[in-house]
Formats: structure tokens, sequence, C-alpha cells
């Protein structure tokens, strides 16, 4: 039975954090308003829970939940089992779901502060340069 770890993370917006997870290749992912209870790669029903889910069912036979927990102050908290950690969804993966995370998060709230996406560009190590303005 793996253990599961807590990963803090910055990312507030359930939203991004769903298209994030899209863009990186998950198609069927979770969402619930209550947190929900996340298995282990044997079936078995672990204590930890969370708002958005990604079965293991979609990560491979030997995969847990990956689940993604809202904390008080309004962030997420990354819920992943030392052994899918160890294989495809350690600090790497959390980096690129990260950036991600903030494409889209930045995408989604510049409009709402009066800012335009003026320019974006994807250089060859994979960043993404947006360049915001805004008229006076």
């Amino acid at each position: 039975m793996s253990h599961f770890s807590a990963i803090k993370t910055q990312i507030k917006s359930a939203d991004a954090l769903l298209q994030a997870l899209a863009d990186l290749g998950f198609r069927t992912v979770e969402h619930h308003t209550t947190a929900q209870p996340l298995y282990g790669y044997q079936g078995d029903r672990r204590s930890q829970t969370a708002e958005v889910i990604v079965r293991r069912k979609h990560l491979g036979h030997l995969s847990n939940d990956l689940g993604f927990k809202r904390q008080a102050d309004g962030t997420y908290q990354a819920i992943i089992s030392d052994y899918d950690r160890g294989h495809d969804y350690g600090q790497d993966w959390l980096n690129q779901l990260t950036q991600r995370y903030g494409y889209h998060h930045l995408k989604a709230i510049a409009p709402a502060q009066g800012f335009a996406i003026e320019e974006e560009e994807t250089l060859a190590d994979g960043t993404i340069r947006l360049v915001v303005g805004r008229w006076q």
C-alpha cells in the first residue's frame, strides 16, 4: 500500500486547474463541491479526500488516484502517492502543471482586471511568454 504525500501548491482556481490537467492529457477529471475519498492501486479506499480527482484507472494499472484538496486558505494541495511521485507524477510533472495553471489563470483574470492579451509566444524551451497591456 502506497503512502500518499500532501504537496503545497499556489493553485487556487479549480477552472484553471481543470484546464491545466486537460493540457497534460487528462480528459476525465472529477470535480466535486465536497471532498471525495481517494483510492489506492488495489481499489482500497484511503483516508485522504479531494475535490479534484484523477482516478487511477486513467493513470495506469499500478497507480493510485491523484487528488487536489482545497485548503482553508483557498489553495489546492496536491495529494500524490509516493509510488506515483517516483514514476510519472513527481516534481517535473508538478512544474508542468503549475505552468499550465498559471497560463490559464492569467488568461482568465486579465480581462476582468482591464488587461488584454496582446501577444503570446511559446519559446523553444517550452516557456510561454504572454504580453498583456491595458489602455488608459
